[in-house]
C-alpha cells in the first residue's frame, strides 16, 4: 500500500516596509522573506525575522501568522505559496523540529552578519544563528526533503521558487489566502 504523503508550505513574502524595500532594492527580487509552515491554512507560519512588528532590528526565531505580528500589520505583504510533498516521517520529524525551536527560541538568534554579508555574496555561519531563507534550506536539507546541491552556498528567498517538485498554490495579498477555497478549485479546475 501506498504511503499517504503529507504537504508543508514554502510562504515567500515582501512586506513593503523599509528594511525589505532595501534588500528588494540589494537584490532586485520580488519576495525577500520566506516562511515555512505545516499548516495549510498558514495559521503558524516559522522563520527568523522581527521579534516586534515595530522594530526591524530586534530579530530571532519567529512564529508568524497571517492574522497576527508582522503581517497583521503590514497588510499589503504580497506572498506566495509553495506546496511540497513530503513523507509522514519528514513532517513528523520537521513538527518536532520546529515545535522543539518555538519552545527554546531564545536559544536562536538572528544572523545579522550573515544576511549583510550575503548581499555581497559571501558565506557567515554562525551555530544557531539564521536569517530567513538560511533556516528553511536548512529545514529542506536537513530532513531531506531537498538535496543540498539544489540550493546555491548562499540562498536568497527567491531561489525558492526553482526548487523542483514544488507546486504554486497562491499569489496575492497574505491576508487574502484561504486555504479551503484554494482546494475547491483546484478541484474544481
Amino acid at each position: 500500500m501506498a504511503q499517504q504523503l503529507k504537504k508543508i508550505y514554502i510562504i515567500l513574502s515582501q512586506t513593503g516596509t523599509l528594511l525589505s524595500n532595501i534588500l528588494k532594492t540589494a537584490t532586485g527580487a520580488t519576495y525577500n522573506h520566506v516562511s515555512i509552515s505545516l499548516d495549510p491554512e498558514l495559521r503558524t507560519m516559522y522563520s527568523f525575522g522581527r521579534l516586534n512588528p515595530r522594530n526591524p532590528f530586534i530579530g530571532g526565531f519567529v512564529k508568524e501568522s497571517i492574522v497576527g505580528g508582522t503581517f497583521a500589520h503590514f497588510p499589503k505583504t504580497e506572498a506566495l505559496v509553495l506546496e511540497i510533498n513530503v513523507t509522514p516521517y519528514q513532517y513528523s520529524k520537521m513538527k518536532y523540529k520546529l515545535e522543539t525551536m518555538a519552545c527554546r527560541a531564545s536559544l536562536y538568534h538572528y544572523n545579522y552578519i550573515g544576511l549583510f554579508l550575503a548581499i555581497f555574496k559571501i558565506r557567515y555561519k554562525k551555530r544557531n544563528c539564521f536569517y530567513c531563507s538560511e533556516f528553511v534550506k536548512d529545514m529542506l536539507i536537513k530532513y531531506k526533503v531537498k538535496r543540498e546541491k539544489e540550493f546555491d552556498k548562499i540562498t536568497h528567498p527567491i531561489y525558492f521558487l526553482n526548487l523542483k517538485n514544488t507546486r504554486r498554490i497562491y499569489s496575492g495579498k497574505l491576508k487574502s489566502y484561504k486555504y479551503p477555497q484554494l482546494a475547491a478549485a483546484n478541484k474544481q479546475a
